[in-house]
C-alpha cells in the first residue's frame, strides 16, 4: 500500500473512532472496543490516536463532556448536581474541581457570568478590517451550531495524520443557514481548517474559499459556550456603525487550539461581512 493510501486508511479509521466517542459520551470507555472499531492493534491504538489527535481518548471524552456541561450551564436551569451526573461525575465536588481546572471558574460562577453578561462589554470592541481570502479544507455539519465541534473532530481526524493540524493553520467555522428561520436540526455549517494550495479535496473534505473583503471583526476571548454574548455585542454595534451587512454568512476564526488551550483563554475572531 502506498503512503497516500495508508494515510487515507488511518484517517477513515480515526474518523470512525471520533464519531463513536461523540455518540457514546455517556458509555464506559473501552479502549479495546475503540481499537477494534479502528482496526488497529489494541497494543498500539492508544499511541496512534494520541499522535494523530493531539490528546488521548480519555482526554477527548473529558473535554467533550465538560464542553457539553458548559453548554448546559449556559442554556438551561438544570441543577448543578444534575449537570455533574450528566457529565459522568459521581459527585458535585468532583465535577466542580474538574470544571474549575478546565474553565478557570466553578460551575456556579460560570453560569452566573453568562446571566450577568449584557451589552456594552468594554473588553469586546469591533474593528473594520480588509481581510484576505481564506482557503479551507472543510466538512459539512448539519444540526445545531453548538454541536459543530463534532464536525471539527472529524476534520481533525483527517488533518492530524497528514500533519496539517499545526500552526499556522486555524480552524474556521462558516455558518451557512439563517438561524432565525432554519430549524436547529436543519442548520448547516462548514467546519474548516486553513490549508495551502497544495492540499486538494478528497472523499473526506471539500475545498472552499472564504471571500476576501471588508469585515466587522470582534475578537472574543473565552469559552465557546458563551460566544453568543460576543454576537450580541457585534449586532448591537451594527445599527450605530453606519455599516450594512453583506448577504453572506458570519465566519469564526479560531486563533488557538481547544485541545491545548484553557477555555477561558480561547481566542475567536467573529467576522461579519460588510457591503
Amino acid at each position: 500500500m502506498n503512503r497516500s493510501a495508508t494515510t487515507d486508511s488511518y484517517v477513515r479509521r480515526l474518523q470512525r473512532v471520533a464519531e463513536h466517542v461523540w455518540a457514546h459520551l455517556d458509555d464506559p470507555l473501552d479502549l479495546a472496543e475503540l481499537a477494534e472499531i479502528a482496526c488497529f492493534s489494541p497494543f498500539h491504538f492508544h499511541r496512534i490516536y494520541r499522535a494523530a489527535m493531539g490528546e488521548t481518548v480519555a482526554e477527548t471524552r473529558s473535554r467533550l463532556r465538560l464542553q457539553r456541561a458548559s453548554m448546559s450551564l449556559t442554556r438551561d436551569a438544570k441543577p448543578i448536581a444534575t449537570v455533574a451526573r450528566d457529565a459522568g461525575y459521581g459527585s458535585t465536588p468532583a465535577f466542580t474541581r474538574a470544571f474549575r481546572a478546565a474553565y478557570g471558574q466553578t460551575p456556579a460562577a460560570f453560569r452566573a457570568s453568562r446571566r450577568l453578561a449584557g451589552t456594552g462589554d468594554p473588553a469586546m470592541s469591533v474593528e473594520i478590517q480588509d481581510r484576505p481570502s481564506l482557503r479551507i479544507a472543510a466538512v459539512t455539519h448539519v444540526g445545531p451550531p453548538n454541536q459543530v465541534g463534532r464536525a471539527f473532530d472529524r476534520l481533525m481526524a483527517w488533518a492530524g495524520p497528514k500533519g496539517l493540524a499545526v500552526p499556522p493553520a486555524h480552524g474556521v467555522a462558516v455558518y451557512l443557514s439563517d438561524m432565525s428561520t432554519t430549524p436547529p436540526d436543519q442548520q448547516q455549517a462548514l467546519a474548516g481548517l486553513t490549508v495551502g494550495p497544495e492540499v486538494e479535496a478528497d472523499g473526506m473534505v471539500e475545498i472552499h474559499e472564504v471571500a476576501a473583503g471588508r469585515y466587522a471583526v470582534l475578537l472574543y476571548k473565552g469559552p465557546y459556550a458563551q460566544i453568543g454574548r460576543a454576537y450580541d455585542e457585534l449586532f448591537a454595534w451594527l445599527p450605530s456603525s453606519g455599516e450594512e451587512p453583506a448577504h453572506a454568512p458570519c465566519i469564526e476564526v479560531n486563533l488557538n487550539d481547544p485541545r491545548r488551550t484553557a477555555p477561558e483563554d480561547l481566542l475567536t475572531e467573529i467576522c461579519l461581512p460588510l457591503k
